[in-house]
């Protein structure tokens, strides 16, 4: 039933509630203090993952995806450079040992339509990919993956937002969660 009254202002300090995210108890919400630390979470993240597993990178220009993406390359194993796949689509950063990290930037692509073209699931069986703008392709990815919601702050601070989808990446979150913090 609605009423003609008018909202109330949550108390000062506070917020209405609409921007802040309600996480769920696998989730997790970090704020970086600098790129570097952006990276280490990243290195820590890498080191968890295996072929098959699907990280959703989400957040605007500058929220600090790619930088995320040089740790998970670095904590994967890989020695190789990492930049922003935006003109190429998809990057490959190979470990020694011949495994493959992918990392495809979708915010080019036109749809989920053309990204099946790209054959992720011969991706995902070879290695982990690492999807930047995942959610402009969000219906061609598999439902079992980790949300990573990434937001500018200021210039050295980036909010992050980890949401687990399917047991296999609340244990990435749980893992990564005792490396990290601790506890």
């Amino acid at each position: 039933m609605r009423t003609n009254r008018p909202a109330q202002a949550p108390p000062e300090g506070t917020t209405s509630g609409e921007d802040m995210p309600i996480l769920n108890p696998h989730s997790l919400e970090f704020f970086s203090r600098s790129p570097e630390q952006t990276r280490r979470l990243g290195i820590r993240l890498g080191s968890l993952l295996r072929p098959g597993d699907l990280l959703c990178l989400s957040g605007d220009l500058g929220a600090g995806k790619t930088t995320l993406v040089q740790g998970l390359a670095q904590g994967w194993g890989s020695l190789d450079s990492v930049s922003s796949p935006t003109f190429v689509l998809c990057n490959e950063y190979r470990r020694p040992d011949g495994k493959v990290l992918y990392h495809l930037d979708a915010y080019r692509l036109a749809d989920a339509l053309e990204a099946e073209d790209l054959d992720l699931d011969a991706m995902l069986e070879t290695g982990p990919l690492a999807v930047e703008w995942a959610e402009r392709i969000k219906t061609a990815l598999p439902l079992q993956r980790l949300w990573l919601k990434l937001r500018y702050i200021s210039e050295e601070q980036r909010g992050m937002v980890f949401e687990p989808e399917g047991s296999r990446y609340e244990q990435i979150v749980s893992k990564f969660r005792h490396q990290s913090f601790g506890g």
